[in-house]
């Protein structure tokens, strides 16, 4: 295991700045694809008692199952996250819904068991959509979906509540409580 939470987007949908919003992490955040390169590590803390170890994986992108673009190696991160965070970005060249369709391909042709991980779908980039607009996504039947703006901040305490919640139950928790570990403010 390499964390508690994996984040997976493609190249630019904003994991590196989803990760510095979160934690003390200093991942390079650039306005152009593939500036991350490795992993970077980082604790997310909830509060004083309610913490988690997130990852932000460096971008996928089609062919990444065969290799292409170090996919293989970014492949393997995605592998040893207990619970994965589909960043999606709502003002990007790629639909969301096209985006998280291949992602979710990219790991079904890498290994199927990736698909039975608990998952959660994080809209990005809210902030950059026009006023009074939704997001143009319509989630699958059971995906659990955040609106956030990893930037400004916007949705962020929700979506890292939640998941502090499933690592909880995941790790064995009892009732989304770890031993020796506090309940998130609700």
């Amino acid at each position: 295991l390499i964390a508690d939470v994996g984040l997976v987007g493609l190249p630019n949908a904003g994991k590196s700045t989803l990760l510095r919003s979160v934690s003390q992490a200093k991942p390079l955040v650039a306005d152009y694809p593939f500036s991350t390169l490795s992993p970077n590590l980082a604790i997310v803390r909830i509060d004083e008692q309610a913490s988690f170890c997130m990852v932000d994986i460096p971008g996928l992108i089609e062919g990444a199952h065969e290799g292409k673009g170090l996919g293989l190696q970014f492949l393997q991160h995605v592998e040893r996250c207990r619970v994965l965070v589909f960043i999606l970005d709502m003002s990007g060249e790629i639909p969301p819904a096209e985006a998280l369709r291949q992602l979710l391909r990219e790991l079904e042709l890498y290994n199927p068991a990736l698909l039975e991980r608990r998952r959660v779908i994080a809209l990005n980039k809210i902030d950059l959509l026009p006023e009074g607009t939704g997001p143009d996504f319509a989630p699958p039947a059971g995906e659990r979906v955040f609106r956030i703006s990893a930037l400004a901040g916007d949705g962020l305490p929700a979506l890292m509540k939640a998941l502090y919640r499933i690592v909880m139950e995941e790790s064995g928790g009892k009732d989304g409580q770890a031993e020796g570990s506090g309940d998130p403010p609700a």
